[in-house]
């Protein structure tokens, strides 16, 4: 079995957060989904479980947080390009979400801030490939010949 990551968020409302996740790119597992939860798949290897306070209840006996008032994971996501950034960004607004900052452009990356309707953040980024390899080959300590 390859590696994958299930991500369990609590949710107010499954309906809504299916509703934002479904519009920033995300597709229903309808074998995983019911009236207490949605297993929303981003890609091959991540999928967001958004569960009801009472689901998310049943897995820990940890109380969940409120994201929209403590701080938890921030999911930066890799995008192939400035425009998809933006356009995730712009799908996360129409569906309820919360713009945390706007365009950070420090040329070699471009990224966004956003929460879902229940706080949960999201860095949506891109980065150029050419100026990363040449980063990382700069950060390389010299080889004696």
């Amino acid at each position: 079995m390859k590696k994958r990551i299930f991500i369990s968020l609590p949710v107010a409302d499954v309906a809504a957060a299916t509703a934002f996740y479904a519009a920033i790119g995300c597709t229903r597992e309808p074998a995983f989904s019911n009236d207490g939860a949605a297993s929303m798949v981003w890609s091959d290897s991540i999928t967001f479980n958004l569960l009801s306070r009472d689901v998310y209840r049943s897995l820990t006996p940890k109380p969940p947080a409120d994201a929209r008032t403590a701080g938890g994971p921030l999911f930066a996501l890799a995008l192939a390009s400035r425009d998809a950034v933006d356009a995730f960004a712009a799908a996360a607004l129409a569906a309820g979400g919360r713009e945390v900052h706007g365009a950070e452009d420090e040329g070699f990356m471009y990224s966004r801030g956003v929460e879902d309707p229940d706080g949960h953040g999201f860095g949506p980024f891109w980065m150029d490939p050419n100026a990363h390899a040449a980063m990382s080959a700069a950060a390389e300590p010299a080889t004696a010949a």
